[in-house]
């Protein structure tokens, strides 16, 4: 009987959990705080550049989970997504190479487009997505794929590309990690806390742009 008991607690517990994981919640990519993305955004590129992967991991959960809205499961399908992709595309050197993380960007999309104000798609989100990527590989200007980043947004967002907040915003996040990329190795703590103060900045104007509901 005392083995029932257990089994029967263990059984309501896990499922419990379970329950609790993958309820559907509503999830809305307009509700995130500028300040929480930029925090978790420079800490997800710092993992990226050392190769932390299990930190890039949790960092991609939590922004989804905090940020987003989605329930466990899902933050761990996008995270998952999310990683992948960034696995996939780290070790490229060509356009041609870094296509390979195209299905796994897409599929980050795929889940994303959920918690969207209006229907897009996700094969083109990660297609410009990438491009912005490899763009930055190949001396193009922040402001130019900064573009390109604001483009992604107006996409996934359901707004006009030409919006002034939303080209700023693009623009910013472009610079912010151009400033990364012009200090390499060398980054300080001081760099990063630049960094984040940049993305803060360029998510206040996202925020601007897409409203909050």
């Amino acid at each position: 009987m005392r083995r029932l008991t257990l089994a029967v607690t263990l059984a309501a517990a896990l499922g419990a959990v379970a329950a609790y994981a993958g309820w559907p919640r509503r999830a809305d990519l307009r509700a995130f705080d500028p300040a929480g993305m930029a925090r978790l955004e420079s800490a997800i590129w710092r993992d990226y550049y050392d190769k932390r992967y299990p930190a890039l991991f949790g960092h991609l959960y939590e922004l989804s989970r905090t940020q987003f809205g989605f329930s466990p499961f899902d933050s761990v399908r996008i995270a998952v997504a999310a990683a992948k992709t960034a696995r996939a595309f780290q070790p490229t050197h060509s356009r041609q190479e870094a296509n390979a993380a195209l299905p796994w960007l897409a599929t980050y999309y795929r889940l994303l487009a959920r918690a969207a104000p209006v229907a897009f798609d996700e094969n083109e989100a990660a297609r410009l997505e990438l491009d912005w990527w490899q763009a930055r590989r190949e001396a193009i200007g922040p402001q130019d794929y900064g573009v390109t980043v604001a483009s992604v947004a107006a996409l996934t967002y359901g707004k006009p590309a030409d919006d002034a907040a939303l080209l700023q915003s693009g623009i910013g996040r472009a610079e912010a990690m151009a400033y990364r990329d012009a200090r390499g190795q060398g980054m300080t703590e001081g760099d990063w806390t630049e960094i984040e103060r940049q993305l803060r900045r360029a998510y206040g104007l996202l925020k601007v742009a897409v409203g909050s509901h």
